[in-house]
């Protein structure tokens, strides 16, 4: 039987959501073990003066435990 963990994370892009995606998981990969998923719980994009200058994401990053 396993038994698995969620944190949440929040990760940001200037390119796009998908590479605030992309680089949460990286992340969250290089200090959790057993990385099994990540839900995209919010998406924000980031303005300054009028204009989209960034994407952030908040993650749920589901990692099962060791025994």
């Amino acid at each position: 039987m396993s038994v698995a963990r969620v944190t949440e994370i929040i990760s940001d892009s200037k390119k796009s959501f998908e590479d605030a995606v992309t680089k949460g998981v990286k992340r969250a990969n290089k200090t959790l073990d057993n990385v099994k998923s990540a839900w995209v719980k919010d998406q924000q994009a980031i303005i300054e003066d009028g204009e989209v200058v960034g994407f952030r994401v908040n993650l749920k990053i589901t990692f099962v435990l060791k025994d």
